[in-house]
Order: structure tokens, then sequence, then C-alpha cells
């Protein structure tokens, strides 16, 4: 049986998620059945699994490199921000509670437990699991609440990679500062550094990877050149790094970035879209100049009815001439008004003025709901997507389309060719579109040949 394998960060954003994606198609493609892992992520980016159960979209992503179908047990611990110090605990894919951080940490005993159950069913169905860690593995103030760094590492006896992010600089100082404060049974199980988001000749790195194999004795595995991948971003501070690709552009879009955005990978197909010009507005503008408005989900939907009013966007949203697209928490924002009675959106039980262009009340009720399948929407071709929502919607449940007003509760629906195409065509005839599956796979695909060409997978491999 092959050991499990953990990849650990110097720091956020080292390259964590994308690595461990890229060492999933890797070994699947030479014939491993590899699994994902990340015992604890904390994202407002989540989709539904085949079991109805709710995880973070990183490991959907990094499921789809391994070529399996996304389960529960790849992250069975997932928070997701309310604001003001709370979380929403998910356990397994369902909501456990609300809580505290400090409630939360408080309770880590019994969350390790789940941990633990989730790691060994993975190991006893696959070849081979691909932990990812979270944050920096040396925070030594919190070492007896990780759930994803040193407690995987001492559970499960992973051999360890660290990846160090070279473009922020201070790569030598973020290496030995973590080996060095590292646990020892991390560092006894490290295979080795992999310098990461590297720029330039190559050749210049040839001193700096000798210093690392000598001064701090760890091998490295191999210096990955930068490549954006605009695809499935972890957190909504990434949507700075995404590049568009514009060529004759048909359609500007103004998507509204509020504080709280959640599953904001419902932005990747249009702004993949050479045809399509995204703007993510984070502050007040003037809407005038756009042909389209998105309103996209919100993890804190009124809260960011608030955010709305104070920018001026909400007063620019209803003067706005153009058609305006509402996912999820923005499809809620478009209807008249937003029932909370028992404060499950909000701090305390509330009714919120929306933007009134969908005649129709939003209730907030229990239990959340998570659906996964072919819908019907504004066509007859179904569309491949997902709900994550406690909203509900008295006349449009499910979906809204009348003159230039549409939305709906699923999330996923522009990844679909036909849809998307049909939905910026009635904006634009000259829309052509374009083959967004396909271009998912050539992400993934040319990401994983990157890493194989620039890491040495046989010496990982040999570790295990």
């Amino acid at each position: 049986m092959m050991k499990p394998l953990a990849v650990f960060g110097t720091g956020s954003d080292a390259g964590k998620t994308t690595l461990v994606m890229a060492l999933c198609r890797i070994f699947a493609d030479r014939g491993i059945r590899v699994a994902p892992f990340k015992a604890q992520n904390v994202s407002n980016n989540s989709a539904v699994t085949v079991e109805g159960g709710e995880i973070s979209r990183a490991q959907c992503l990094q499921a789809e490199a391994a070529r399996t179908e996304p389960s529960c047990r790849f992250n069975p611990v997932l928070l997701k921000s309310q604001g003001s110090g709370s979380v929403q605990v998910i356990v397994n894919g369902k909501v456990h509670r609300n809580q505290s951080i400090a409630d939360y940490y408080n309770h880590i005993g019994a969350l390790q437990a789940e941990v633990e159950k989730a790691f060994n069913g993975l190991r006893a169905d696959f070849d081979l699991v691909v932990a990812e860690g979270a944050g920096s593995p040396v925070e030594l103030n919190l070492l007896d609440k990780d759930l994803s760094n040193t407690f995987v590492a001492k559970t499960f006896g992973t051999k360890n990679i660290l990846v160090a992010d070279i473009e922020r600089g201070g790569v030598f100082a973020s290496i030995y500062g973590t080996l060095e404060l590292m646990d020892p049974v991390m560092r006894a199980n490290l295979a080795g550094v992999i310098v990461n988001k590297f720029r330039g000749d190559r050749r210049f790195f040839d001193e700096g990877e000798k210093i690392i194999a000598e001064r701090f004795g760890v091998p490295v595995l191999g210096v990955v050149p930068f490549r954006p991948l605009n695809i499935d971003m972890e957190d909504s501070q990434s949507l700075q790094n995404y590049r568009q690709r514009l060529g004759a552009v048909k359609v500007r879009v103004a998507a509204i970035a509020y504080p709280g955005l959640s599953n904001y990978n419902d932005l990747d197909a249009l702004i993949a879209d050479p045809e399509l010009d995204v703007e993510v507005v984070h502050h007040y503008r003037p809407l005038a100049g756009f042909d389209m408005a998105l309103l996209p989900g919100s993890k804190t939907v009124i809260r960011d009815l608030h955010w709305l009013k104070k920018e001026g966007l909400f007063a620019e949203l209803r003067q706005f001439n153009g058609p305006i697209f509402g996912l999820c928490g923005g499809y809620q924002m478009l209807c008249n008004r937003l029932h909370d009675p028992d404060a499950l959106e909000h701090d305390v039980p509330c009714i919120e003025e929306a933007l009134g262009l969908i005649d129709d009340e939003v209730i907030y009720r229990s239990p959340k709901i998570l659906a996964r399948g072919a819908y019907r929407l504004f066509s007859e071709e179904a569309v491949q997507g997902y709900e994550i929502h406690c909203g509900r919607l008295q006349k449009h449940p499910l979906f809204y389309h009348q003159g230039r007003i549409s939305g709906t509760h699923v999330h996923g629906v522009f990844d679909h060719d036909a849809f998307r195409t049909g939905y910026f065509r009635a904006i634009d005839p000259a829309y052509r579109g374009f083959c967004y599956p396909a271009y998912r796979e050539a992400e993934i695909s040319r990401f994983a040949e990157t890493v194989a060409a620039h890491v040495d997978i046989d010496r990982i491999l040999a570790a295990l």
C-alpha cells in the first residue's frame, strides 16, 4: 500500500491547492486511483457532491483532476464565514452548527474524529490519498487546534512536500523558518521542497536550489514556473489574478462583488469567454456603460444588500436598463423583500427590502437545500447544476425569466454552452460562444503538464 502524501505550504496562497490538483491528474494518468483530501477548508465557494453534501470547490476541482466523483470524504470539515466572527460549520457535507470561532476551537476534538473516519475510508478505497494543508503548518499558537497540518501529518504518517511561493519574495527565509519550526514527525517525513511561481530564467535559481539542499538539508523536488489557472480559485481575492483572453468583445458584464460573495466559480466560464469583457465591481461605479449586470451568490445576502445600499450600487441597479441576472443569493436580491424570522441569514430576525425587480418574497428556512442534477430552466434543454440555499422564493422557487430580468438558484448554469450562448446571443445576436468544458479540461491538463515537466515525480512516488 502506498503511503499517503501531504502538501504543506510556507504560507497562504503558496500554491497548495493547484499543486495537489496537478499531482492528482499526474498520478491518475499513471493509473493510480488517487483521492484528494483537505481535513478542514475555509471557503464560501462550495458545491454539492453525489451524496448530496456540501464541500469546497477546491476539492471538487482536485477530484475532477483525479478523474473521480467528488465526495464529502474529500473535505469532511468546511467553514463558511457568516461575518461578525462567526462561522457555519459543515461536517460531512451537512450543516452542523453556526458558532463563534472560539466555540469552534473548543469542540475541535470531535471534529478530529470525523477527519480520521473520512481519511481512513479513503485509504481503504483508493491507492493514494493526497492531502492539502492549510495556511502555514507552523502557526505555533494554533497547533493544538489544527486539523489540516500537524494533525494530518502525525495521525496518518504522511510523506510530506513543502511548497514555497517565490513570487512574494523571501523564499529562503520562509523555507528555513518553516523547517526550523516544523513538528519533528512532519520534518522526518519530508520528501522535499517545491519552489512555486518562478518567473524568468530558471538558471538564475540553480545556486538557490543548491543552497536549499546543502544548507537546509532538504532536497528541491522542482521549481515550477508561474502559470495562472483561471478556474475554481479558492478565495475571492484570487479573482484579482484572473487573466481574460479578450477577443472581439460582444458584451460588457458588470459582476458585482459584495463582501459576502460566494460561489464565484460561476464567473469562471464568463471570464474565460473572449467575447465577454467581465469587470468585477468591488465598489461604487456607474453601470450605464455595461451591457449586462450579474449578481452572483452571497453567503450573507442581507448584509450584502446593506452594502449595495451603502455603496450606491442598489440605486444603480434599480436604474440600470440592461439585462440583469441573479444567481442564488443574487437571485434573492432581485425580489421584493427578504424575510428572516429565525435569524438564519442575519444577526437578528428581520425583513429587508430588496431590489423589487421580481414580484416575489424570499423566506429563509432550515434545513438548507442541497441538490444537484439536470434542471430544465429557460428552455427544454436540461442544464447540469446544483443548489445550496436556505432562501425560498414563494412564486418562482427555482428560476425566473421575463424580459430583461433573469435569475436562478442553480449554480453552474453558465458552464453549460447552450445556455450561455442562448442568453448572450439574446443580448447581442453576433455573439458566437465557445466550448467551456474543453477549455476547462485544457486548463487542468496544461497546468498538470507544467508541474510534471518541472517536478521530479518519480522521486515523489519512490518516497511513497
